[in-house]
């Protein structure tokens, strides 16, 4: 019997087409118009999130829509594209500061986790995300020096209330 391919699943050499360069193709923004509605009315399970942030050039407001681990109760945005995405370089020039929609809009902080303490991490990430599999270069169930080794690749940031005031730090000692 051969396997069936269903319409609205791509193959991980496809997905990785889509994002080469760190930039989505026309077909990766038309899926992210789309998921970015499905997931800011919250009509996708919690951690499948909207993020809005400035743009860095023009300051008109951009949307993501993104997956979140959780971690020890914590939850983080993942790079699964790694530095040189727009979300990581708009979220560093507002200082942090975006919104969350997931049914309603939050502000939130996103304060970026030291490289050390991001293996578990994007671990979890793998494990919850699967359309992020193609692209960060370690199978999920991988030990966890093999994530430690592609850490420094894919920026990790910790997702907290904003106070509006200075921005917080990411607690010490390594997230398990």
């Amino acid at each position: 019997m051969s396997a069936r391919r269903l319409p609205f699943r791509i193959s991980d050499s496809e997905a990785r087409q889509m994002y080469s360069g760190s930039r989505g193709n026309a077909s990766a923004r038309r899926y992210a118009r789309f998921w970015s509605s499905v997931f800011a009315a919250g009509l996708s399970p919690r951690r499948w999130v909207t993020l809005e942030v400035p743009g860095r050039k023009s300051g008109r407001r951009t949307r993501f829509p993104l997956g979140m681990a959780d971690v020890d109760g914590r939850w983080y945005l993942v790079s699964m594209l790694g530095e040189d995405c727009h979300w990581v370089r708009n979220t560093r020039a507002a200082g942090g500061h975006a919104v969350i929609r997931h049914g309603r809009a939050r502000r939130r902080l996103l304060v970026e986790v030291p490289v050390d303490e991001r293996a578990p991490i994007i671990r979890r990430y793998l494990e919850v995300a699967p359309g992020a599999r193609p692209h960060i270069p370690v199978d999920r169930t991988a030990p966890l020096p093999d994530f430690e080794r592609i850490a420094a690749r894919f920026p990790v940031f910790a997702v907290v209330p904003d106070a509006g005031g200075s921005p917080p730090t990411v607690p010490t000692g390594r997230a398990s």
